[in-house]
């Protein structure tokens, strides 16, 4: 079934804004699609809520455009975007925890949605890998906000990474161990929540029901 555009969380934009992305939606040849792109990242890095909101929207764009005039401006627009991002993401992180939070939320929402032939877009693979490296180092781990981020986007696109790299999947999961069993200063918190993932993963990406209820119980207290 189609999405309305009013399905969409756009409105925390202006109603200029939020009229040029329902066009955006519905007929991409009909408006900007370079500053459309720039909108959309723009605002992911600031709005948690919106930059996992944001991955559907874009696809829709994406598979509209595609459908319309066999275009990838949008798309194109999109990944340079993303591509500089990430090359500026110390000093975002040193910056701001939560715009490099939402950064990290954003690339892999891009990285579920946008596929190539139902296949993530290769081009993201190592760029996901090193942001979720990152957020598995000491100095990151301490960090609640990072750690919560990690453990999401674990749950949400971990599968998929690991079929494209498991060998860099198992090189985050020796750091998240490490930082599990050595690390001191950890929070009860994130303690919950690496174990969680460990045992998610260790379960071929799914929880016991007995461990789902355990966790999850912990996490409600």
């Amino acid at each position: 079934m189609e999405n309305s555009t009013e399905d969409y969380k756009i409105q925390s934009f202006d109603l200029d804004t939020q009229m040029l992305l329902k066009t955006a939606l519905k007929d991409p040849s009909a408006v900007n699609l370079e500053k459309v792109s720039t909108i959309i990242v723009d605002q992911s890095l600031k709005d948690q809520v919106f930059s996992k909101e944001a991955g559907r929207i874009c696809f829709t764009i994406v598979q509209t455009e595609a459908k319309q005039n066999n275009g990838n401006v949008f798309r194109r627009n999109l990944l340079n975007r993303l591509q500089q991002e990430f090359k500026d993401r110390k000093e975002t992180r040193e910056r701001s925890l939560q715009e490099w939070v939402c950064f990290v939320t954003f690339m892999c929402n891009i990285f579920d949605y946008l596929k190539v032939n139902n296949v993530p877009i290769v081009a993201l693979v190592n760029p996901v890998y090193d942001c979720l490296m990152r957020l598995a180092q000491p100095d990151a781990l301490v960090n609640e906000e990072e750690v919560d981020c990690l453990v999401l986007q674990l749950h949400r696109i971990g599968e998929q990474l690991e079929t494209m790299s498991s060998q860099q999947m198992d090189e985050l999961f020796f750091l998240l161990r490490d930082g599990f069993l050595l690390q001191e200063g950890l929070t009860s918190m994130t303690r919950l929540l690496l174990l969680e993932i460990l045992e998610f993963r260790a379960g071929g990406w799914l929880l016991s029901s007995t461990a789902h209820k355990y966790y999850y119980s912990e996490l409600a207290d």
